[in-house]
């Protein structure tokens, strides 16, 4: 517990120090993405900066800085980065409602599912945790819990080294673990590679006791968890157990009644916050509507 608090503090004075303010308005483009676009090897890859050398806003226990490029997340629809454009603007309204339902009851983290693979969830947690970081009074941290299949990195362009899945198994010390992408005040915790017993790894007394820390550390940080899909698997059951909230992600055409009730019965004793309709059209345009 002492070695998660020393990691949270040094994670948010370097973030606060090094946080990117740019911004860059772009209209909103096409979106034809099918799948996140997986970065090649990225050693000498421009746009991709290392950790800084010790003195200029890192050292060696520090949070990685790799400053993500903006291409790659347009390519892989993390809208809610740029200006204001139709996607962005439906998260902000996701934001918003969330907003209301938490923040003036110490509710700050939240778990993203869905009743299958496929629906959008990682992409919602992506673009949530986006688009709370830009919130004057809020950090954000983006964990990826799917330990089944992490891939949040992909979405960011980025091949972490080690991550999530390195400190549940092998101790592996937060610091060398949370990467700041040059997003606002966002900071990312990636899964890394693939736990096949995930659920008993999951269900441990250490990943209870993390997700606690990271909730009580910072009274004013948004924990977004993305995890698996709640019908495939039992890992997001038990970690919905440890978070304050959960938003359901659904796919428009395609995730039937039978199965959006099967997916909230699973979860009829947890605090549902809200769903989200992903992949629905209008006017050739994709939409993510809340309810």
């Amino acid at each position: 517990m002492k070695d998660i608090s020393k990691a949270l503090e040094k994670a948010q004075k370097e973030q606060l120090e090094n946080q990117d303010k740019s911004q860059i308005p772009v209209k909103d483009p096409p979106v034809q993405q099918t799948g996140p676009i997986k970065p090649q090897s990225r050693e000498h890859e421009p746009g991709v900066e290392p950790a800084p050398p010790k003195g200029k806003g890192s050292n060696r226990q520090g949070s990685k800085v790799i400053k993500v490029r903006e291409d790659i997340l347009r390519d892989n629809r993390l809208m809610s980065y740029f200006g204001s454009n139709f996607i962005s603007d439906q998260y902000k309204i996701i934001k918003t409602k969330i907003l209301e339902q938490t923040k003036d009851s110490g509710l700050n983290t939240i778990l993203v599912t869905s009743a299958f693979k496929g629906e959008g969830k990682s992409l919602t947690s992506a673009n949530l945790a986006i688009s709370l970081a830009k919130e004057v009074v809020y950090t954000v941290l983006l964990v990826d819990a799917d330990l089944r299949n992490p891939s949040l990195h992909y979405l960011f362009g980025i091949s972490p080294q080690a991550g999530l899945s390195d400190y549940l198994l092998h101790d592996t010390p937060l610091p060398e673990l949370f990467i700041r992408p040059g997003i606002n005040k966002l900071l990312f915790l990636p899964g890394h590679t693939s736990i096949e017993n995930s659920s008993e790894v999951v269900s441990a007394p250490k990943m209870e006791r993390l997700v606690k820390e990271l909730k009580e550390r910072y009274p004013d940080r948004y924990v977004i968890f993305d995890s698996t899909p709640v019908i495939e698997s039992a890992d997001s059951l038990i970690l919905s157990k440890y978070v304050d909230g959960v938003v359901l992600v659904v796919e428009a055409g395609k995730t039937q009644k039978s199965e959006i009730k099967k997916a909230l019965k699973l979860l009829e004793k947890r605090n549902i916050i809200g769903l989200v309709l992903n992949k629905g059209e209008i006017p050739e345009k994709r939409y993510y509507r809340y309810y």
